[in-house]
């Protein structure tokens, strides 16, 4: 009989039982990748893995345990399960551990409507590899582009199941095809470079690789010769391209197991102004080919649509099942796997977009920085004080100037969010989809 992720958790959970668990959960990963890497117009790389991932967490009492493997054999899951049975009784008592109630379940497991598999066969590695022959090809037809650092095609494939012995078994499979080029102009210590690339659960949906290597040498090209604007406060334009950073240090603040701790500098902001007025930020994992989308999350209760942010007001935060109990709340169903262990972390999110472009926005701040890459970060996770090291474009009446590198932006996270003003060019297909942001007055290290 050929295992399958789905009889593969079950074992688990048998396994589990045997070895004296009250309780259990377990997760079952089948999964394959391939990527193709070219260079010079040639092979340079190619990988393909085939791998399993096994999860297990037992619950002894209030005592509780987590060990991954990749075995199948009937013999190692015993292993297994007797291992973290052993570590479990060792572990000291955590009286928010534990499995859902039956009645708190997702009913719905049926995940054909998310859209989530394309339903085309595996590509060929030729496939893969034409894909990023022609990617390099084209950026490397563009003047001033003196090479290639990566051009790469990529497919993946998962099948996942999980189970626990409240009575919840559940899975799904999943797709992904990418595609990215990395182009290099220049020479020496006057070398810049930039990218380009594209993810999508669809192959069909996937950006064509001639964009992808002229975009990716455009962007290279318009970086060259760099200088350094004098030091001082001015607006800062985030491009759509990273402004979904500046978004993702807000929910990690609002992640349950940093407030619990106490390490979170919004952990007594809850229903005060957040953003302005004019903005929520909305979780939707029910999005159709989207990678974030699920219907239900790692302990097996059913995901739903909330407003993380609601016009302006922080209404809750990001929980699993233990740090809901340990902050005296509900979960939101954001528990995520990694490895044995379980912890809250968001699914799709999406900011209220503006109506104006990126262009009318740098009009609208005269004089300042558009950053479109950053490197290195300093967050400050209990005061929100902000330091990251930036590069761009410096804008001057309302236009692009000159490119910019070697710059370190300044601030504190809760005073610049309650000034972002929104584009309206996010990606819609991203599971993050956060328009390029306007902050006023941050501080610039500059000249």
């Amino acid at each position: 009989m050929t295992e399958t992720p789905q009889t593969l958790a079950a074992a688990l959970l048998d396994a589990a039982s045997r070895a004296g668990a009250d309780a259990a959960d377990a997760l079952a990963v089948e999964a394959l990748a391939l990527s193709i890497d070219v260079r010079g117009g040639l092979l340079e790389q190619a990988e393909r893995a085939e791998y399993r991932d096994l999860g297990l967490r037992v619950f002894l009492g209030q005592r509780s345990a987590s060990i991954t493997g990749s075995d199948n054999r009937p013999e190692a899951i015993a292993e297994m399960a007797a291992r973290a049975v052993a570590m479990a009784r060792e572990a000291p008592e955590n009286p928010y551990a534990g499995l859902a109630d039956p009645a708190q379940l997702a009913t719905d497991r049926d995940a054909t409507p998310l859209d989530l598999c394309d339903p085309a066969a595996e590509p060929a590695p030729a496939e893969l590899e034409e894909d990023a022959r022609q990617a390099e090809a084209t950026a490397l037809t563009h003047d001033g582009i003196t090479q290639i650092d990566s051009a790469a095609a990529q497919y993946s494939a998962q099948d996942i199941a999980l189970a626990a012995s409240n009575g919840f078994s559940g899975g799904y499979r999943r797709t992904s095809r990418s595609l990215y080029c990395v182009a290099i102009a220049g020479e020496g210590l006057g070398m810049e470079r930039d990218y380009d690339g594209d993810s999508r659960i669809y192959q069909s949906d996937l950006r064509s690789a001639k964009d992808i290597g002229d975009t990716a040498a455009t962007r290279t090209l318009e970086r060259m010769n760099p200088r350094k604007p004098k030091t001082g406060a001015y607006p800062v334009l985030f491009d759509e391209r990273i402004s979904s950073s500046l978004i993702g240090h807000l929910v990690a603040a609002a992640n349950g197991a940093q407030v619990a701790r106490g390490q979170s500098w919004l952990r007594s902001a809850l229903g005060e102004q957040i953003l302005p007025d004019s903005l929520s930020l909305i979780e939707d994992p029910h999005r159709p080919r989207v990678s974030g989308s699920r219907l239900f999350d790692a302990e097996g209760l059913p995901t739903r649509k909330r407003a993380m942010i609601d016009k302006g007001v922080l209404t809750g935060w990001t929980l699993d099942l233990a740090n809901a109990r340990k902050l005296g709340m509900e979960s939101t169903a954001n528990a995520a796997r990694g490895g044995g262990s379980v912890s809250p972390t968001a699914w799709n999110l999406e900011l209220t977009q503006g109506p104006h472009s990126r262009a009318d926005l740098m009009k609208q701040m005269g004089t300042g920085l558009l950053v479109t890459s950053m490197i290195g970060s300093t967050i400050n996770p209990n005061t929100g004080d902000y330091s990251r090291g930036a590069a761009g474009f410096w804008i001057e009446n309302g236009e692009i100037a000159y490119p910019v590198s070697g710059v370190t932006i300044a601030g504190n996270l809760r005073e610049m969010l309650r000034t972002i003003i929104p584009a309206n060019d996010a990606r819609p297909w991203l599971s993050r989809v956060v328009p390029s942001l306007l902050v006023e007055g941050l501080t610039l290290a500059g000249e």
